[in-house]
């Protein structure tokens, strides 16, 4: 981690940072072999994110999830060539033992949530990978497997169990702990791998786990191998895997270069948007820039600016922003977005996302663009969309508009402003490309009963719409004047501010996301939901809860009441 990461956060807790690059792994060991990247799990116990525990036997905390998805980064971007992943461990027998006991422990509450949260996005992101980008995961178990370690095996396509007589796969977070694997654990075993309900309810409160036949028979796992042949026969499998991608074998990749942030105390400035901080408000206001310069006319022009490229460059700084917000800006309970600048750019750089959509890079900058807008889908945080004059909500910048809690755009002009009247405008990446977790787009989920809005929508396709317009297709929610902006603006704010945060946070959640129910939507309304009512339970989290006993030697006490 960075020197700024042990810096302290406006409510006095270490800063976290969500920067790293291969050269800084204290717990992932990262190579490439032709099309096959190996990822091999060798936790530096002592390389702790806070103090206070150690990461024995292959556990992790959410440091050891940054460099994770930090090298999953590298391999959609910086080595086209990888067809397959193979990910392991460099310890000797055992894979990995899931999340740190002590450090759930001693975490707060907030720290718990965000945490699954930033884990569950990584191991949605493998299966996008896998789905999307011609990756395919393999998980090579070559050791004891249990909770949270056998859930990243869950997100890999195929799971490999070594056959040595020991090595079992497990979920005991329920019998040892009293919480759920809570990382797509549940979900993925029923309706990823379908398990039989009945087996998954013995396998999930059956401590020791399980190996061997009975681990294939139950499809825990997609084949067991003994010792004597593993390495080999994965190996095999990975470069079968790899043989059938798609991803070019001979091109090269863009380098993730280091994002240039600049923290201050009420502001966070990056190179292609910034954050300004009101404590007082709680809010974060996040103001998103147009490209300025010259955007490339071809493929060979964005291979050359690379992480420069104007959708990538900002993407990876709204990403991170939203990291630095869910984590360390707690107080911040709502997120205002604004956009400055030449609407026409953003539309030029859709065009070029579009056109191009079968080239590998581009294709893994949309998905990435997708994965990042999912991210403030997720987030548990009010957001409000203002669009004003001088903004440039078009095409991808205008999904912000649709994901927002609430929109208002103003209706003609401030008074003594020589600023046109504040437009938006839909471009074909509001059509299909960045869809939500329900696997809708934000204008399909909009008007979930009547397609046929989508396709009025649609017609206006490219189109500069001022307030009445917008407003009449169903696009943003308000059109004040200018007489009622600045009033209209600051109730909502203020309103949301003094309602129940967690309140908010169910509402919100319950809302943003009707229609169809996929695994994202399952694992983050249903799994995580149930899982941070159970993180705060006495059961779990009391004095004598499993959570604060374990290792001790004592038993836990337990309210027996169903609630």
């Amino acid at each position: 981690m960075s020197t700024e990461a042990m810096k302290k956060t406006a409510d006095g807790e270490l800063r976290i940072d969500f920067r790293t690059s291969p050269d800084h792994y204290r717990h992932w060991k990262f190579s490439v072999d032709g099309r096959v990247a190996r990822l091999a799990l060798d936790v530096d116990e002592n390389a702790t994110l806070f103090p206070g525990y150690e990461l024995k036997l292959n556990s992790y905390d959410l440091g050891v999830d940054i460099e994770l998805y930090d090298a999953l980064q590298r391999i959609r971007f910086e080595h086209p060539e990888v067809g397959s992943v193979v990910m392991t461990s460099d310890k000797d027998r055992v894979f990995c033992a899931g999340a740190n006991i002590r450090m759930l422990s001693q975490s707060t509450h907030a720290h718990k949530v965000n945490f699954c949260k930033f884990t569950n996005e990584t191991r949605n992101g493998i299966e996008d990978a896998n789905d999307n980008s011609g990756i395919r995961f393999i998980a090579a178990v070559n050791g004891a497997c249990a909770g949270g370690g056998y859930e990243l095996a869950l997100a890999c396509e195929h799971i490999m169990l070594i056959d040595d007589g020991s090595s079992t796969v497990s979920l005991p977070e329920l019998p040892l702990l009293a919480v759920l694997p809570g990382t797509g654990g549940l979900t993925r075993l029923v309706d990823k791998r379908s398990v039989r309900h009945d087996r998954a309810d013995f396998f999930c409160t059956t401590s020791e786990g399980i190996r061997g036949k009975r681990a294939t028979d139950w499809d825990l796992v997609d084949e067991i191998v003994p010792r004597s042949k593993f390495d080999d026969s994965v190996s095999e499998r990975a470069a079968e895997f790899a043989a059938h991608t798609d991803r070019p074998a001979d091109a090269k990749g863009i380098a993730l270069t280091p994002l240039s942030r600049t923290i201050e105390d009420t502001r966070i400035v990056y190179d292609t948007l910034t954050v300004d901080i009101d404590r007082d408000l709680g809010t974060a206001t996040i103001i998103i820039k147009s490209p300025s310069g010259d955007l490339p006319v071809d493929l060979a022009g964005i291979e050359a600016q690379g992480a420069a490229f104007w959708p990538m460059a900002m993407t990876r700084d709204l990403e991170d922003a939203i990291m630095e917000l869910r984590v360390n800006e707690k107080q911040m309970g709502t997120w205002v977005f604004k956009t400055e600048g030449d609407a026409r750019q953003v539309e030029a750089a859709d065009k070029l996302l579009l056109d191009n959509a079968d080239h590998w890079l581009v294709r893994e900058i949309v998905l990435f663009m997708k994965r990042t807008f999912k991210r403030v889908d997720v987030s548990s945080r009010s957001i409000i969309t203002l669009v004003e004059p001088g903004s440039c909500f078009t095409g991808t910048l205008l999904e912000l508009v649709f994901a927002a809690d609430r929109s208002f755009m103003l209706d003609g002009t401030f008074e003594g402003s020589n600023q046109p009247e504040a437009t938006v405008v839909m471009t074909g990446m509001n059509f299909g490309p960045l869809t939500m977790p329900n696997g809708l787009t934000r204008l399909q989920h909009r008007f979930l009963n009547d397609p046929s809005l989508v396709e009025d929508a649609e017609a206006e396709l490219g189109k500069p719409l001022e307030a009445g317009d917008a407003d009449d297709l169903g696009l943003v929610t308000f059109i004040p004047d200018d007489i009622d902006w600045e009033d209209e603006i600051r109730i909502a704010i203020e309103e949301r501010a003094s309602f129940s945060p967690d309140a908010l946070t169910g509402m919100e959640a319950s809302l943003r996301f009707a229609g169809p129910e996929t695994l994202e939507t399952k694992i983050f309304g249903r799994l995580s939901a149930w899982q941070n009512w159970i993180f705060q339970r006495p059961n779990a989290a009391g004095d004598d809860g499993a959570l604060k006993v374990y290792g001790s030697g004592q038993k836990a006490t337990y309210n027996k009441q169903r609630v």
